[in-house]
């Protein structure tokens, strides 16, 4: 086991707390403060940063990179093979930021692909039993629900919610402050601001709810709701929708983000969900 001084040399250097029962490999390195639990195995290709907690039974794989301040509860997996038949046994890493929250035994694989990353970013919640496999892309401020399963490659972008046990398509897209439903099967990226249930999952409406939650004034709202019956219930197509987006609300911020999310989606493989009453 290795120790990483602090950088700072007026910062205090708290201890690294190992158990005698965890098994830490040589060569692992753990910053000042770190913490790790009873029954804990850390491999030697490890690195974790300045007070992130380490449960008991957690199990950390080669690989991984984890940053401050984050907290892994008891029998959480990292870094663990990708569930992926392309997978030989490349070099590849899982990359975690700071102040996440994950909880009883999620397990988050690394990626597939030689010198490629599993990415979750910072302040994120990622509830027991969650499933996270090969590539996927994770920003800040997410909320992964207890049993949720998300395939390969699915990307959640900042502030996005994907409620309890959905299952999410491998190469789905959610977008920025986005919510999927409990239980949804989601085959299809989901825009931006947007209400995704159902099986197989269509859009509902706006994520009111995230929206509120996220300081979204009530004046953006209305906006939203204007793009949101252009984009879904104008009876236009996509393409068209898209067009008449830009064209009457274009100058808005957040409808420009929604437009430009559609538009690279026509480059992407999934598609966007259909509405759905």
């Amino acid at each position: 086991m290795t120790m990483r001084t602090a950088t700072d040399p007026h910062e205090p250097s708290p201890p690294v707390e190992v158990h005698p029962t965890a098994v830490v490999a040589p060569g692992a390195w753990l910053e000042p403060g770190v913490v790790v639990g009873p029954y804990a195995v850390i491999a030697r290709d490890v690195v974790i940063g300045r007070g992130t907690r380490i449960g008991a039974h957690v199990i950390i794989e080669d690989g991984v990179r984890i940053g401050r301040d984050n907290e892994l509860s008891a029998g959480v997996i990292v870094g663990c093979q990708p569930q992926d038949r392309r997978f030989t046994g490349e070099v590849s890493y899982t990359l975690i930021g700071d102040r996440n929250l994950i909880r009883e035994y999620a397990s988050i694989s690394r990626a597939t692909g030689d010198g490629e990353a599993t990415t979750i970013g910072n302040d994120n919640f990622i509830m027991s039993y969650a499933r996270i496999d090969h590539n996927v892309r994770i920003g800040d401020r997410v909320v992964v629900v207890g049993g949720a399963m998300l395939a390969g490659h699915v990307v959640l972008e900042d502030g996005a919610y994907v409620g309890g046990m959905a299952a999410l398509h491998q190469f789905v897209r959610v977008g920025r402050l986005a919510m999927v439903a409990a239980q949804a099967m989601l085959r299809q990226d989901v825009p931006p601001f947007m209400l995704a249930a159902g099986q197989p999952g269509r859009c509902r409406g706006l994520n009111l709810v995230g929206l509120r939650r996220h300081g979204v004034s009530a004046a953006d709202r209305i906006t939203l709701r204007r793009a949101f019956r252009i984009l879904y219930q104008s009876g236009l197509g996509m393409g068209a929708a898209v067009q008449a987006l830009e064209a009457e609300l274009g100058h808005h911020p957040l409808v420009r983000e929604l437009v430009d999310f559609l538009r690279a989606a026509r480059e992407r493989e999934r598609g966007v969900i259909r509405w759905e009453r």
